[in-house]
């Protein structure tokens, strides 16, 4: 088992994160306390109960909902098709430069 600081751990995270999905054991030392990092696996089908909580009847409903407001807006019209492959959608995302947090593009 590889064990590290969290300031050995922070400066290469991810070079310890690929070591730990490979299967190797890592742990991080913080304070009295050693924790593991080991990949997990993750199944769709359950991500939101064990993720957020909820029931899986409040799942349902809450699809339900969101099926009913889609088909709202298709109804109204307000929602467009694109059609575009993978290499224009990459094509057009490259043409936008990413937007800092809290710069305005107006002119003062």
């Amino acid at each position: 088992m590889q064990t590290l600081t969290i300031t050995h751990a922070k400066k290469n995270l991810g070079k310890w994160l690929k070591a730990a999905a490979r299967g190797q054991e890592i742990a991080i030392v913080s304070g009295a306390d050693i924790i593991a990092l080991r990949k997990v696996p993750i199944e769709a089908s359950d991500y939101a109960q064990r993720e957020y909580g909820v029931t899986e009847e409040q799942l349902d409903r809450f699809v339900g909902v969101m099926d009913a407001e889609i088909e709202r807006h298709r109804t109204a019209g307000d929602l467009e098709k694109y059609r575009f492959t993978p290499e224009q959608l990459r094509e057009k995302v490259s043409h936008h430069s990413p937007r800092r947090p809290g710069k305005s593009r107006r002119p003062a």
